[in-house]
């Protein structure tokens, strides 16, 4: 049987708590992602090659 003091929901701590925790997971979850494009990079260069082409081919047909 849960404890009735602990919230079953660990999300729903104080709002500060809360928040400060959730920017905290979001920062590290963009660092990882981060480090892991770069690693694919390094690993698959034609393929980071076509896919910076496709970018900036992306980049020069937008209409604002």
């Amino acid at each position: 049987m849960p404890d009735p003091e602990s919230p079953a929901d660990p999300t729903q701590d104080t709002p500060e708590e809360t928040e400060a925790a959730r920017r905290r997971r979001r920062a590290q979850f963009l660092r990882e992602l981060a480090e892991a494009r770069e690693l694919r990079d390094r690993v698959q260069p034609r393929r980071a090659k076509a896919a910076r082409l496709r970018h900036a081919m992306r980049m020069r047909t937008f209409r604002w």
